[in-house]
């Protein structure tokens, strides 16, 4: 039986499935988060597909990359600007 490092000890292997293709996500999320994550690539995938039926599966996949990356900046902005605003009306 092999060692199990401890960095391997926290981690999860969940299987899903995306885009009719299955994975196995290893990651210290719980099963949980790792499951809503590929739904919500899935979804993604499918609502994008759903208007440019055209696309092939690596542009589509790249499509929706762009897609996730964009709605992560506009959220890690306003989160920003809150913070901002929050202190500020703390040294007020």
């Amino acid at each position: 039986m092999g060692a199990i490092k401890l960095s391997d000890a926290k981690k999860n292997r969940v299987p899903v499935e995306i885009y009719g293709q299955r994975y196995i996500i290893v990651g210290e999320e719980s099963e949980f988060h790792i499951r809503m994550v590929a739904s919500l690539v899935d979804d993604k995938m499918r609502e994008i597909k759903s208007r440019n039926p055209s696309l092939d599966t690596a542009k589509l996949a790249v499509l929706t990359a762009v897609n996730a990356v964009n709605e992560y900046i506009k959220l890690k902005e306003r989160v920003e600007k809150l913070e901002e605003e929050l202190n500020k009306q703390r040294v007020d």
